[in-house]
């Protein structure tokens, strides 16, 4: 069966508003994540610990569930590692905050690195396709090396706390609408 440029264009149009969607659920679940942690995991160990182990899950999920809209995990191996490293986070979190804070913040910045590369090569991946890919390229170098600042912190003597993590949420949210944004730009501007 073949397709015309017409099909072509609006499928590809789909995709990308899909796409745009995706990363605008993804800010608003981070922008939620932060006005949480700094409503009640400030102040609530309870609080504070779920949402740390709630956080690399929810990337986890949201990772599948993009990859699944994109041809599963197989047609994409960067979505599929990002599955992987977030989903092994969610227990090794579970697990250092039996340790302490900075195990926890060392093991969270582990996690930051690996899905930062991921975030990074699937922004690369993502380029030739949809176009506006910039800010998810940025936002996975910068969570690469957020996990490495994490990573030194966690060995230094001073207790880290779910604030050390907040700004990181933070800035993830705001790379996220920045993506959507663009998309819907680019798609309006394909349409016009």
């Amino acid at each position: 069966m073949t397709t015309t440029t017409g099909d072509h264009t609006t499928a590809q149009a789909e995709l990308t508003g899909n796409l745009a969607r995706y990363y605008l659920v993804r800010a608003i679940v981070a922008a939620m994540w932060v006005a949480a942690a700094v409503a009640i995991g400030r102040s609530n160990a309870t609080a504070a610990a779920l949402l740390l182990v709630s956080y690399p899950a929810w990337d986890a999920l949201a990772n599948w569930f993009d990859a699944q809209g994109s041809g599963g995990l197989r047609k994409n191996p960067t979505q599929a590692l990002n599955v992987a490293v977030s989903l092994v986070a969610v227990i090794a979190v579970a697990v250092a905050l039996q340790w302490s804070m900075n195990a926890v913040l060392a093991v969270f910045g582990i996690w930051a690195i690996a899905a930062g590369l991921a975030q990074l090569l699937t922004g690369v991946r993502r380029w030739r396709r949809f176009g506006a890919q910039w800010a998810m390229i940025l936002s996975g170098a910068q969570s690469t090396l957020a996990g490495v600042f994490f990573v030194t912190q966690a060995n230094l003597a001073r207790i880290p706390t779910l604030m050390d993590v907040a700004p990181y949420a933070a800035f993830g949210a705001f790379y996220f609408l920045v993506s959507a944004a663009l998309l819907m730009f680019a798609n309006r501007r394909k349409a016009a």
